[in-house]
């Protein structure tokens, strides 16, 4: 039997990170979470945000269906348009960059609300939500690195404001280029995806250092567990941020050669690794203060490295300085 949802956490829209080191198994750890929290009845939209794009077929996507994800990045100026609204400070969707804030005028997403964007990128799978990113083509080698794609999620995440006890989930990219642009700081809680190795607790320390100056709330998922020492090594190394443990599995073995079952049998002491996550969601915090300072910022150091002259005007301008990022909020409930 299913667990009941945990409920400490009421009218939260929680923005949930999956990162890690190449192979620690963050994307089945964020398509895992992502199923479970949809099999309790929650409102979950998964967002497909790795070079490699493989969260849709984890999540139970055919070959098919996987492929025919509309891709964010391809598209990113529709997205742009769209939340640029009537906001008087973008001229246009070329002159909005990724890290334009919301003002005045700008148009916002909820989950719950009809959205063109969302009926047009989004695809459903086992009562999740899918997005994608998009992967690299053929006119992009050589000329663009991936932060161009993701570049369609960060717009998303500064627009995507609050509804009661929803949940967004975005599988970053693996290594160091999570935290290559302020996409990081858009998050209520990262779930690092550490494996029993030193290797993977280095990319652990590495991040840590990356995200300590931006009160980052990074916890640890444990995986591919197999016995106490495994446990106690990397309990020994994070301490408390260890939120959860998972042991090696024949159902997510089961997964990753295309059999995919119902959740209800995945091994208990996984599943009671899913709730223990669950609940660490729900106790985090948000500060949605913080996350317009952090926006700010960010859109400031940008504009002052690139964005200026790349769109041939002050991109700092776009600020709105009588926008109130609270009103914005809760003027959308």
């Amino acid at each position: 039997m299913r667990r009941a949802a945990y409920t400490e956490c009421k009218n939260k829209n929680m923005k949930i990170a999956f990162i890690g080191k190449g192979g620690s198994g963050k994307t089945t750890m964020a398509s895992l979470f992502a199923r479970y929290l949809a099999g309790l009845g929650l409102p979950v939209l998964a967002i497909d945000a790795d070079i490699n794009q493989h969260l849709g077929a984890a999540l139970g996507m055919g070959g098919g269906e996987a492929g025919s994800l509309p891709p964010m990045g391809i598209e990113i100026d529709l997205i742009k348009d769209y939340f640029r609204g009537a906001n008087p400070r973008i001229r246009s969707a070329a002159a909005m960059v990724k890290t334009t804030p919301p003002g005045r005028g700008s148009r916002r997403a909820r989950l719950s609300e009809k959205n063109p964007l969302f009926d047009h990128f989004e695809r459903t799978v086992d009562g999740v939500r899918v997005m994608a990113v998009g992967e690299f083509t053929e006119e992009d080698l050589g000329i663009k690195c991936y932060h161009s794609k993701v570049g369609a999620a960060e717009i998303l995440l500064n627009h995507l404001v609050d509804d009661a006890n929803e949940y967004v989930i975005v599988d970053m990219t693996a290594g160091a280029d999570s935290f290559a642009s302020g996409i990081f700081t858009k998050f209520d809680v990262m779930f690092l995806v550490a494996e029993p190795t030193q290797k993977s607790i280095s990319v652990y320390e590495q991040y840590k250092k990356y995200a300590k100056d931006y009160g980052v709330n990074i916890k640890v998922v444990a995986n591919k567990v197999e016995d106490e020492s495994d446990a106690n090594f990397i309990k020994e190394h994070v301490g408390d941020d260890l939120v959860a443990t998972f042991t090696r599995s024949s159902f997510v073995r089961a997964a990753e050669k295309g059999a995919h079952q119902k959740l209800s049998a995945l091994e208990p002491q996984n599943s009671a690794a899913l709730d223990a996550m669950h609940a660490t969601v729900d106790r985090s915090e948000k500060d949605w203060k913080r996350f317009y300072d952090h926006a700010l910022y960010f859109h400031i150091k940008n504009a002052e490295s690139w964005a200026n002259e790349a769109i041939g005007e002050d991109a700092r301008l776009q600020i709105d300085p009588e926008f109130s990022i609270e009103a914005f909020v809760s003027s959308a409930r």
